[in-house]
């Protein structure tokens, strides 16, 4: 168990996935210069209650209880102490307590490794999941929404999960936290595979509708 500081968010972290951040609240500014000063990572989890700037009113913020460690990896100094900052998710740890002791959120956590299991079944699953991510974003393409390069797709598994996590369009971010919780990287791939199909499937649907065509490019976010 280690304590770590900790930034609730309106928006999930995953491992391994970039995060850019301005800091502009005093509380905030204090954390991120401690961790730019000591070179350690800070805590990013999603709020299940509350707000992410402080209004002045209402209790301390809620978050979910599984979060993304965030290594600091750019800062762009501002006017006034603020600055931009650049994160890259690196662990995911479970809140044990809560402290509210200082300006800003502190917990107590432990580590929360995946559950990989066998390693044959893992790449299979992987497999299965990087065919239709990449027909997702085929689809996203033509629909003339962004442009990917699908050779960029990493090819871990896990890596791929939570990046496929990252990329689905229109999903909540309490699904996402799901994603983020879930135990073991099989489960994560399983659930990944299901929704990516039903969300090809629709937007293909979507793409063949005269109705959709007549009203030239559209957004799925």
């Amino acid at each position: 168990m280690f304590e770590l500081p900790l930034f609730p968010l309106n928006t999930v972290l995953f491992p391994g996935q970039p995060l850019a951040l301005h800091i502009f609240e005093e509380r905030y500014k204090e954390m991120i210069g401690l961790c730019v000063e000591r070179q350690q990572p800070f805590g990013v989890v999603l709020l299940e209650s509350g707000h992410e700037v402080d209004l002045g009113f209402g209790g301390p913020p809620q978050p979910h209880s599984v979060g993304c460690t965030a290594q600091i990896t750019q800062v762009r100094p501002l006017r006034e102490g603020r600055m931009h900052i650049t994160v890259v998710g690196r662990e995911r740890f479970v809140i044990r307590q809560l402290m509210h002791d200082r300006a800003y959120l502190v917990a107590l956590v432990d580590d929360y490794p995946l559950v990989t299991g066998d390693q044959q079944v893992l790449r299979g699953g992987g497999r299965a999941l990087r065919v239709l991510v990449e027909r997702y974003l085929r689809v996203l393409t033509s629909a003339g929404n962004q442009q990917f390069d699908t050779r960029f797709l990493p090819k871990d598994p896990v890596a791929l999960a939570y990046l496929g996590s990252v990329l689905l369009q229109g999903i909540p971010s309490e699904r996402k936290q799901q994603f983020l919780a879930t135990p073991s990287t099989s489960e994560l791939i399983v659930e990944l595979r299901e929704i990516y199909r039903r969300e090809v499937v629709l937007l293909e649907t979507m793409l063949a509708s005269p109705a959709i065509e007549q009203q030239g490019p559209f957004s799925l976010n």
